[in-house]
């Protein structure tokens, strides 16, 4: 078996997987399950070719009618035509949230994480969620590969290099590859870490708070770390995270660092730490493997960050949703079993 087709069946195994909360009943706002194997994306004769054709960033999209491709279009059209331009001589924060899998709680925690990292960088109209239904609303672009890097393509158009700075957040589930971009039977695709550099560089935007919940999302540390960036993972690039179960509102990454930890008035490193001890004593109690959650903050990062930070909000709000730990369900080990393999 070449390493395409295992890289496709590991992939299908960790994603393929029903999700709890999607009903059968007629609901517009449902999301679509993943029922079909994920196809292999790879592509050359070696295992190293095969491997190294990820870092293109590979997407596929079948089966989606002309009327939904027109939707999609429209909506992300006019929600970058929305976004209001730099302010001269200000630096000012750009906010974007994407749920790239539709498993609903990727699109909770996204348009909820929209809502807290607007509030706390003052980037109200300046803020932009992808994000498909969530089995209550489905009014948002709908995250993909290629709607992330025209997004970021408009938004660098928008933004001064020098002064301004992108918040983006990503939630999905991931891989040693990078993110999986994965939308019912429909979508796919592998965000890699050179994907995601390539698409950033050449939208110019320098200055950059890079925040990636998944498993192995610390893939991206090493390519993305640098002066201008400070980069948030979920977990270690050899570790799974928790809490992806599609019937919840958070996950554990999402929950302790921006419905808890960013809420607070403290700065992103204290509040990475925060977030870190809270994941650490919920994966113990639950006797989860460590997801070792990964900080990298430049120097240049930590020189312009009190900038963006001086306008959020003096006292802390209140945290939303179900938390994405229960002690009192979390550690049954019917649970258990299913949160070691739930975050992929």
């Amino acid at each position: 078996m070449n390493r395409g087709r295992i890289i496709a069946g590991l992939l299908a195994a960790l994603l393929a997987a029903p999700a709890l909360s999607q009903s059968s009943a007629p609901n517009p706002n449902q999301p679509p399950p993943h029922t079909a194997p994920f196809p292999d994306l790879g592509s050359g004769e070696s295992r190293a070719e095969r491997r190294a054709s990820f870092e293109a960033g590979p997407e596929l999209q079948r089966g989606f009618s002309a009327a939904h491709v027109r939707e999609q279009r429209r909506r992300l059209d006019s929600a970058l035509a929305a976004l209001r331009p730099h302010t001269p001589g200000t630096s000012d924060a750009y906010v974007l949230t994407i749920a790239l899998d539709s498993d609903p709680v990727f699109a909770r925690e996204a348009r909820e994480a929209a809502r807290v990292l607007a509030a706390r960088y003052g980037a109200e109209g300046r803020t932009l969620t992808l994000a498909g239904p969530d089995g209550v609303r489905d009014d948002a672009p709908h995250g993909s590969i290629t709607a992330l890097v025209l997004a970021l393509s408009h938004v660098g158009s928008l933004m001064e290099p020098s002064e301004d700075v992108l918040v983006l957040y990503t939630t999905s589930h991931g891989l040693d590859l990078g993110l999986a971009y994965h939308y019912g039977d429909t979508g796919y695709g592998i965000l890699s870490p050179a994907r995601l550099k390539a698409a950033l560089e050449e939208a110019g935007i320098r200055r950059r708070v890079l925040i990636l919940s998944a498993c192995y999302s610390g893939v991206f540390v090493p390519l993305l770390s640098g002066p201008d960036t400070a980069i948030l993972t979920a977990a270690a690039s050899t570790r799974t995270s928790f809490g992806c179960a599609a019937e919840n509102d958070w996950t554990f990454f999402g929950d302790a660092l921006i419905n808890r930890a960013l809420r607070q008035p403290v700065a992103l490193e204290e509040a990475a730490r925060q977030a870190g001890r809270s994941v650490a004593e919920w994966e113990l109690k639950a006797r989860f493997l460590a997801s070792l959650p990964q900080v990298s903050i430049g120097n240049g990062a930590k020189g312009w960050l009190p900038q963006i930070e001086a306008r959020m909000p003096r006292i802390a709000s209140a945290p939303v949703g179900k938390p994405a730990f229960d002690p009192a369900t979390t550690t049954a080990p019917v649970v258990a079993e299913k949160a070691r393999g739930g975050r992929k």
